[in-house]
């Protein structure tokens, strides 16, 4: 069902402060509808926890996750600021650009940029 995956959420990361982050791509299997969506949570100690957490909830709505990639985000809510940097030594670095392009449709008031420094 579309249903479904309207009802998901492209993004959820934390609503301040700075930490890592993975860009996900969905498909069904078999190829058909794919999207791209965006995790990231202090929580997360390394970026491989926030894909343990993301794909057995994807895998129950009949997705097959890979993950694209990962980073950082730095989301400074007061100023309505979002920085995409940094790379996950795991999963390689996201096409952090794709990153903002995601953001910027959850954030539309933001100022969203990126880049490929380390911190």
């Amino acid at each position: 069902g579309g249903s479904v995956m309207a009802a998901m959420r492209d993004v959820e990361i934390d609503p301040e402060g700075t930490f890592k982050y993975i860009l996900v791509r969905l498909q069904r299997p078999g190829g058909g509808e794919q999207r791209d969506i965006v995790r990231g949570t202090k929580a997360a100690e390394f970026h491989n926890h926030i894909f343990e957490k993301v794909n057995p909830e994807m895998e129950k709505l009949g997705y097959e996750c890979k993950c694209l990639g990962g980073g950082k985000i730095e989301h400074n809510s007061k100023d309505k600021k979002i920085r995409v940097f940094g790379l996950s030594t795991g999963y390689g670095k996201a096409d952090h650009s794709v990153t903002v392009e995601i953001l910027k449709k959850e954030y539309t008031d933001y100022e969203i940029t990126w880049s490929d420094d380390k911190k």
